[in-house]
């Protein structure tokens, strides 16, 4: 793997690391005997480069997706087979990576095999192989893209020795309050992604209080002066897990306290769905009544401070690697190079699911990025270096009017990495959706004679693709519907000005 990565005009904070990352997922879910990877960091004059969701792992992800679907195309095969031959099996985890990697779980097999269900991926073979028969005008690709990816950054020992600029370990408190209500301060900081709700639930299933008096604080250094913030999919598999850690202290400190209180040795002391039991008895205090013994404070142990208060900070022994597959219906209108995303379909393994509705959402999310990526968005500059689609206006973001609803799945190998079983979710969508699209596209026109379509594949470059590929001249263009302003010209990288063809 030679790697050329734009850095852009000057470094951004995390922009040099990007390329490093994914340097570990070039070989992906597969079985290599060996692997060299070099990367050369390039300034240009155009906008720096930094850190964006996926960072690293969709560049991976989707050179080794393409290439399987090339090298399926020159053996005549079936692209999943293929993939399936050489992936790690099920059976084979824990499995040492030739990057040297230890992917702890996963079923590579369950996954595929689902979401070729979902997707009747059968059926639609047979419906493509009907329209190159008859010369349908629209023709039918399926694109393929499975995926795993190294996230939940990270244990600070591999960050050091990759000489990042900070560790990988993160930091949480809890507060338990004298009314009972309990306070979770925490180092990552949610910009959308629930992190509230999901914390809510682990600190009252460890405490066994009610989700309704969790609250979790964070974003204020004044509240949260410890932490590493949220990125790579790392603040479930990280730092929920430091939440974890600090509910375990509290309740070792409660538990001493219980003891006392119910004159028993604290060996016999039993802790479930939030009351301290004597063994055998029905003898018993609640975890708030423990919490207000400590306020007050008149009858404590002489080697105990009185505060069930407690910090944790967790550094991760190793990263999370959720994985999953991804399926697409692309169809094509090959009179005016239209596409239109017809079906998506992905199942992924995101070990155990502490909030469903949110890893959904986490899920849609990404998928809505990395498709946007392969059908919609692009920075477009002049024969003078400037960006002439630099606003809203002019630069093509997805609404819902131009996506499918999805048809999303979860399967679960739990993680051995951390207690919860929990993988990343944030950025399984934007990893995995741009090859599947990329690699549907080339797979309803490829009998044309279409070999490449350069990203993203809108209407205009996918006709010309088609006109190209069967000798004909491209000098007149149709309107290319998926770039804005449509009907008064379209930028062109054969046509930086812009004029209208």
């Amino acid at each position: 793997m030679k790697l050329l990565a734009d850095m852009g005009a000057y470094l951004g904070l995390v922009g040099p690391g990007v390329p490093i990352l994914g340097a570990f997922m070039f070989n992906s879910i597969y079985k290599f005997p060996a692997y060299k990877f070099t990367c050369t960091n390039v300034f240009t004059t155009k906008t720096l480069t930094d850190a964006y969701r996926g960072a690293g792992r969709p560049e991976a992800t989707f050179a080794i997706e393409r290439i399987m679907d090339e090298l399926a195309v020159e053996l005549g095969r079936d692209p999943l087979e293929l993939r399936e031959q050489n992936w790690i099996k099920h059976e084979e985890f824990p499995f040492t990576t030739v990057c040297g990697l230890t992917y702890d779980s996963g079923n590579y097999e369950q996954a595929t095999q689902q979401a070729m269900e979902l997707f009747d991926y059968a059926g639609l073979r047979r419906e493509q192989e009907e329209r190159r028969r008859s010369g349908d005008p629209v023709q039918l690709g399926i694109g393929i893209s499975t995926f795993t990816e190294m996230c939940g950054l990270a244990p600070s020992r591999v960050l050091g020795s990759l000489s990042y600029g900070a560790g990988g370990w993160e930091a949480a408190s809890i507060r338990m309050l004298a009314t009972g209500k309990v306070e979770v301060i925490t180092g990552v900081s949610p910009h959308g992604q629930g992190h509230e709700t999901a914390f809510s639930q682990i600190v009252a299933d460890q405490l066994g209080v009610p989700f309704e008096d969790v609250e979790v604080l964070h974003g204020d250094t004044q509240i949260s002066p410890k932490g590493l913030d949220t990125y790579g999919s790392r603040s479930l598999v990280v730092g929920g897990i430091a939440i974890v850690k600090a509910a375990e202290k509290v309740v070792a400190k409660a538990k001493k306290l219980a003891a006392h209180l119910l004159e028993a040795s604290e060996d016999d002391i039993e802790f479930s769905g939030g009351t301290f039991t004597v063994r055998g008895t029905d003898k018993g205090k609640a975890i708030q009544e423990i919490a207000f013994a400590a306020f007050m404070a008149h009858d404590y142990p002489e080697d105990m401070e009185p505060s069930l208060d407690s910090d944790a900070v967790y550094d991760p022994e190793n990263f999370s690697f959720p994985h999953g597959t991804h399926l697409a219906a692309i169809e094509i209108d090959t009179d005016t190079g239209h596409v239109d995303l017809r079906k998506y379909v992905c199942v992924d393994d995101i070990g155990n699911v502490v909030n469903p509705l949110i890893a959904e959402g986490q899920v849609h999310g990404g998928l809505a990025q990395g498709i946007a990526q392969a059908l919609f968005e692009e920075a477009n500059y002049d024969e003078q270096g400037t960006l002439v689609n630099g606003t809203f206006v002019d630069y093509t973001l997805p609404s819902a009017a131009d996506l499918p609803s999805f048809d999303t799945r979860v399967v679960s190998t739990p993680a051995t990495s951390n207690p919860l079983g929990v993988k990343g979710v944030g950025e399984a969508g934007t990893i995995a959706s741009t090859p599947a699209i990329i690699n549907g596209v080339l797979d309803a026109i490829r009998h044309l004679g279409v070999t490449d379509v350069e990203m993203p594949t809108t209407s205009q470059r996918v006709w010309r693709a088609i006109q190209e590929a069967q000798g004909r001249s491209t000098q007149k263009t149709p309107v290319d519907t998926h770039s804005p302003g449509a009907g008064l010209g379209s930028i062109d990288p054969n046509n930086p000005q812009g004029e209208v063809q």
